[in-house]
């Protein structure tokens, strides 16, 4: 037998069925949230800080991701004007981020008219995709946030902190009921192309532990109806299940496993706050027409 010099490549390590390295995630996860919690809490600002430097790191994720399929989309206006879309959410609101993401939209398309011709429909579309999935839907949290008033120094117990604890909560919520069945009753398959490991037991515990999560910070943080916890809970645990299964789809599309490996145990941003991006939009509209209107 012949030897080539060459190491033999080190074995993928077996997390098994959790299908991650589940002390370095929870480590990771921990500072993450005291990260946030300690912003939101202290000094509202740091907190816009983290929203704007998660879409910075999303959109180079993906810049990454798509360069692989020979996509090259523009990360220089998207970063700036991803930044630009969520603080004229949360100073403006609404109103402002449709305006600034149509014109940010218009800039990426001139940045790439420089290009030339060759690439140009693949690059712009996958451009306005990105633009749309990470600071559009990011500014959302602006816009949460934005509930409890207009000045970043404002109640640290606001409508808008509270909101952001609410989004957030509910969001854990659905990952770690869906951790526990799955790792526990998994049998049935959901998806199994596209995600393999995801299970309708899971979406099961998932659900179950929304709609608790849903009731219990509805109640009794919110002091909104229990219904309305309810509705935040069904609504959490599907579009939660949805953005996970996008974001495979698109990580089975390019061949990638993570989009990075910043977070330890966890790969990349956009591995952790797919669940968190599709959920925002929708539970921003619930809470503020059915809870902070009323109040």
């Amino acid at each position: 037998m012949t030897s080539t010099g060459a190491a033999p490549p080190a074995p993928e390590k077996d997390y098994g069925r959790a299908g991650r390295n589940l002390p370095a995630a929870v480590g990771s996860a921990v500072v993450l949230l005291v990260a946030i919690a300690g912003s939101l809490f202290f000094f509202k600002a740091a907190f816009m800080l983290i929203v704007a430097a998660a879409v910075v790191v999303a959109v180079w994720e993906l810049h990454r991701g798509l360069a692989g399929k020979g996509v090259d989309i523009p990360e220089q206006p998207l970063m700036a004007g991803g930044v630009v879309m969520v603080v004229v959410a949360y100073f403006w609101g609404a109103p402002a981020l449709v305006t600034a993401t149509a014109v940010t939209a218009l800039v990426v398309m001139l940045w790439l008219l420089r290009r030339g011709v060759d690439g140009f429909v693949r690059n712009a579309s996958a451009a306005v995709f990105t633009l749309v999935y990470v600071p559009f839907l990011g500014s959302f949290v602006a816009l949460m946030l934005a509930e409890g008033g207009d000045q970043l120094e404002a109640n640290h117990f606001d409508d808008g902190v509270r909101g952001i604890i609410t989004f957030i909560l509910v969001t854990i919520a659905s990952d770690i009921g869906g951790y526990i069945a799955g790792v526990l009753f998994g049998r049935h398959p959901m998806a199994p192309v596209i995600s393999p490991k995801k299970s309708w037991e899971g979406f099961a515990g998932s659900a179950v532990f929304c709609v608790g999560a849903g009731i219990a910070l509805v109640v009794w943080l919110l002091d909104g109806h229990w219904w309305v916890g309810v509705a935040l809970g069904l609504i959490a645990v599907v579009m939660a299940t949805l953005g996970d299964l996008v974001e495979s789809v698109m990580k089975r599309d390019l061949g990638i496993k993570d989009m990075s490996q910043i977070i330890p145990g966890h790969g990349g941003l956009m591995d952790r706050i797919d669940s968190l991006l599709a959920t925002i939009a929708p539970v921003w509209l619930l809470l503020h027409y059915l809870v902070f209107s009323k109040s």
